[in-house]
């Protein structure tokens, strides 16, 4: 799933199903249940039905990427690979995000590639790469120790959202 998630100007239940062409309407809700947006989806004007028009530009980016995770639920697919999926979401959103991507990954390898540094704290195994170059290979913990960059980037990382949450709550 890319930062960029597409969505065809088609109804939710057809951009759901596009994981998997031949799903029933059962399989494509099962899968947006499973991934917590049904809720969200049933909110919408007509549901599943809901024309989410030129590049689901008639949903906020953090619905759009949930329909994708429900759309790649039902692919189900053995490895997931995820290009910044909490990019572009709101502190609210991404929660629900993160929560939806832990679902989906279950009994799945999954590759992340990501710059917000809270998404893969409990990754198995994180590579830090450096210039296009592997730096340094490990959990979260033992980077945070072992690896200058690693640890300036947490470090950059913590400062911002830090930053974020003081701005927040001025407002």
């Amino acid at each position: 799933m890319a930062q960029d998630n597409y969505l065809f100007d088609m109804s939710v239940m057809e951009n759901i199903r596009l994981g998997k062409p031949g799903a029933t309407d059962e399989d494509v809700i099962n899968a947006a249940r499973g991934c917590g947006c049904h809720d969200f989806i049933m909110s919408l004007e007509n549901g599943y039905d809901t024309i989410v028009g030129g590049a689901g530009g008639h949903l906020s980016g953090g619905e759009r990427q949930r329909i994708c995770i429900a759309r790649a639920m039902l692919k189900d697919a053995p490895v997931v690979i995820l290009d910044e999926a909490t990019a572009y979401t709101d502190p609210e959103n991404e929660a629900l995000v993160q929560s939806s991507v832990a679902k989906l990954i279950r009994g799945r390898t999954l590759i992340v590639i990501a710059h917000r540094l809270s998404t893969i704290t409990d990754a198995d195994k994180i590579f830090v790469v450096n210039n296009g170059n592997i730096e340094a290979v490990g959990k979260h913990e033992r980077l945070l120790e072992d690896c200058a960059l690693y640890r300036k980037m947490w470090e950059a990382h913590r400062m911002a959202k830090d930053e974020d949450a003081s701005g927040r709550e001025a407002v």
